[in-house]
């Protein structure tokens, strides 16, 4: 009788307890916290949701204006990637947020002025060229901007070929833009160190004693390609213009190398820190016709590469293997999936983030964006954006962080 009255006590306490912890609950409030930690607790909010901290109340308005809110920001180690979207006419007011899985507007005009055109990105900060060939650096979450000084090169006939850009993990308002022009045979540099507010001297590079001939080719050969059109055309990539200096900036054994693609599709490896460059063999066999495109995943530079054989497309993801200098499939899209695109000359604009490809697919015929997991090559198709009721057409975009304490 002890026992069962004891057992009885015990699950009674239990239940007052947990009816207790319910009340508490209900008049528990945000309210209640203080300063450090209110802004602590607000740090972990989807970043979607910064711009309405300022509706809430007074005090919240307080909070999303603090300097001590963007370092409690700071400390949140990773935030999952929103892409910035580059429609037909360069529309760059589109983002699709990866964290909610839907497309959002953003409203700051002040990173469109003067019609500039996204270039590259990194962490939270995104690079713009400008119509006089200078450039913005913007955080497009809060809208701030600068304009970085001239860098135009000795020579005004001197190519640009690449805009990559860099930024540390631990101070993401610490940011490098590297440069890549002038002529293949002799490859020039030049660097912006945010740190300094300077561009640094070019550097010229040599190229590494065993890199590959051209792709072994002759000198009077003509390589064909997809252009950006969807036209074949020979002896030169016509890029859309937000990615015509398409390339990746990726730290290997704490060195930078600068991947982008020659005029002629195939890959060039630039390394800055040793000041050297070498070409990569080519992918596809000469005279083939097929859209390529370098990601970054995860610290490694991937190919993407939509091709047609058989009478039937496919869309494949490949890495270099440095041991025996060949390119190994690492993924590919079903062919129930690529196969729509066959006879379209579609083109591919890509972007790497974490173990995710985003790649946008157009031509003249139509436009789709899909999502790439290259660990377990599941490959899906994302909803069209609508606005105004009118389906938009991207060509390409840019992967950047959400982050509002990153300063330009």
């Amino acid at each position: 009788m002890i026992r069962r009255h004891q057992s009885v006590q015990m699950e009674q306490n239990k239940k007052r307890k947990a009816v207790n912890e319910a009340e508490m609950m209900s008049v528990f409030s945000l309210d209640e916290l203080n300063e450090d930690l209110l802004e602590k607790v607000l740090a972990w909010l989807p970043a979607a949701s910064f711009c309405r901290l300022r509706l809430v109340c007074k005090r919240w308005n307080s909070v999303a204006t603090s300097a001590t809110f963007k370092i409690a920001c700071s400390q949140i180690p990773c935030r999952d990637p929103w892409f910035l979207m580059v429609g037909q006419e360069l529309n760059q007011s589109i983002v699709f947020d990866t964290s909610e899985w839907k497309w959002r507007s953003i409203s700051h005009r002040n990173l469109l002025y003067r019609n500039t055109v996204p270039v590259a990105s990194s962490g939270g900060l995104i690079c713009f060229q400008t119509i006089s060939s200078d450039f913005v650096i913007g955080n497009p979450l809060t809208g701030a901007c600068r304009e970085l000084p001239s860098a135009a090169p000795t020579s005004s006939a001197q190519t640009l070929h690449a805009v990559a850009m860099n930024s540390s993990p631990k101070a993401q308002s610490s940011y490098r833009i590297i440069l890549v022009y002038s002529e293949l045979a002799k490859l020039t540099l030049k660097v912006y160190d945010a740190s300094t507010g300077f561009w640094e001297n070019e550097m010229m590079l040599h190229r590494k004693a065993e890199s590959s001939t051209m792709s072994g080719m002759a000198g009077n050969e003509t390589i064909y390609f997809l252009s950006k059109a969807g036209d074949v055309v020979a002896a030169s990539i016509q890029r859309c213009s937000s990615k015509q200096y398409s390339s990746v900036l990726i730290i290997e054994n704490g060195e930078e190398v600068v991947y982008f693609l020659s005029h002629t599709g195939s890959v060039i490896a630039c390394n800055v820190t040793q000041k050297y460059f070498f070409e990569y063999p080519r992918l596809l066999p000469v005279y083939s016709e097929y859209s390529i495109d370098v990601v970054d995943c995860k610290g490694e530079m991937l190919v993407v590469v939509l091709s047609e054989f058989l009478e039937s497309a496919s869309l494949r993801v490949w890495r270099f293997c440095k041991e025996d200098r060949a390119w190994r499939q690492i993924a590919a899209m079903p062919p129930w999936m690529s196969h729509e695109f066959y006879g379209k000359k579609a083109d591919i604009n890509c972007v790497g983030c974490g173990d995710n490809i985003f790649i946008c697919i157009n031509s003249s015929k139509f436009s789709s964006c899909v999502m790439c997991d290259v660990v377990i090559n599941e490959w899906i198709e994302l909803p069209k954006c609508f606005v105004n009721r009118r389906p938009i057409e991207f060509v390409s975009a840019f992967s950047f962080e959400p982050r509002m304490e990153v300063s330009v």
